[in-house]
């Protein structure tokens, strides 16, 4: 027989055990999905925001990060946002675009030069923080804005200027914007999930792929298209978003743990992916690639008329507006 003394232990066990594993499940298990490898910096932003969403709701909400494709690639992963199926995705605006048209204006090319006015852009930009504004209308709302940096190309024969992309394959994903000045500079474009690209590289399907540095980098891109032509024609961040049936489910003080999270998480995303640029071209350059930086000026004259195509499509008050607000914010702060 048990003692009483033995019965009070027993029940303070039995009860610190429960309350033990009542705090275990607490957690609300909440679903992020990207593209990017593991050891790329979308990944390294995702696990930021994670720990940080944990710490500012004491625990009750544990992100768990998918990535790699894992549950969708980025068409399919803001069509979840939509359905409810993931809470969480980061990916380049452009493939927002299927969902408000607007969106493909972001990426316009040479809108801006240097990472510091492509941030005070989709900080501050009036006519983007209003079509923002839009999203939750479509299912799902911008958080924050991580970094990917300029597009550039990679491309298995070398690329030294326009003429060279007329015997070109070029992949491209579902965006007008993009398509268009591929076709202007001379490529034919072929659209394909960014989860395809490397085979599709590698069965010679597509000569190359234009993507930021840091997703060549992260998805060995140079390993099947070796000649990297820093062109820097698409300044293309990567907005955080958070799907608004989640963000409806949150307390007004979980959604501004959530948001100081992703701002928090865009921070430490932004200064990673600048200050690593040039160290992934030498990585990729000991590695086997060949870097080169063309002159751009053919290049900026080959894509003039997307912008008259921007406002056929789009009308002339949208299009001037961005344009208007890049403008403004390379003349305020001109590239050194």
């Amino acid at each position: 027989m048990f003692g009483k003394q033995s019965l009070g232990r027993l029940t303070m066990s039995a009860l610190m055990l429960s309350a033990c594993m009542g705090a275990a499940h607490a957690a609300e298990v909440l679903r992020f999905s990207h593209t990017d490898n593991p050891g790329g910096s979308r990944q390294a932003a995702a696990e930021v925001f994670a720990e940080k969403v944990a710490d500012y709701t004491d625990d009750r909400y544990e992100v768990k990060i998918f990535p790699s494709g894992q549950l969708a690639n980025d068409p399919k992963a803001i069509e979840l946002l939509q359905l409810g199926g993931v809470d969480f995705t980061v990916s380049a605006t452009g493939s927002y675009a299927t969902h408000l048209p607007s969106l493909n204006l972001t990426a316009m090319p040479f809108l801006v030069d240097t990472y510091e006015q492509g941030w005070e852009l989709y900080d501050n930009s009036e006519w983007l923080q209003g079509e923002f504004a839009k999203l939750p209308e479509k299912g799902f709302r911008v958080l924050s804005t991580w970094e990917a940096g300029f597009r550039s190309f990679t491309t298995n024969e070398p690329l030294t200027s326009p003429t060279d992309a007329e015997s070109m394959k070029m992949r491209v994903f579902p965006n007008d914007m993009i398509r268009w000045t591929m076709e202007e500079i001379g490529f034919q474009t072929v659209v394909m999930p960014i989860t395809d690209v490397y085979l599709a590289i590698q069965q010679g399907i597509v000569n190359g792929q234009e993507n930021p540095v840091d997703t060549i980098r992260s998805l060995r891109f140079y390993e099947v298209a070796p000649n990297i032509t820093l062109t820097r024609h698409v300044y293309s961040p990567l907005p955080l978003t958070i799907a608004e049936k989640t963000w409806q489910s949150f307390s007004d003080a979980d959604k501004e743990a959530v948001l100081k999270a992703a701002a928090e998480s865009a921070a430490f995303s932004r200064d990673l992916v600048k200050n690593s640029v040039d160290r992934q071209l030498d990585e990729m350059t000991e590695e086997g690639a060949t870097v080169s930086v063309p002159e751009i000026g053919p290049f900026r004259d080959a894509v003039q008329p997307v912008y008259a195509k921007a406002k056929d499509v789009y009308g002339d008050d949208a299009v001037n507006k961005i344009l208007a607000d890049a403008a403004a914010i390379r003349d305020a702060m001109p590239a050194k």
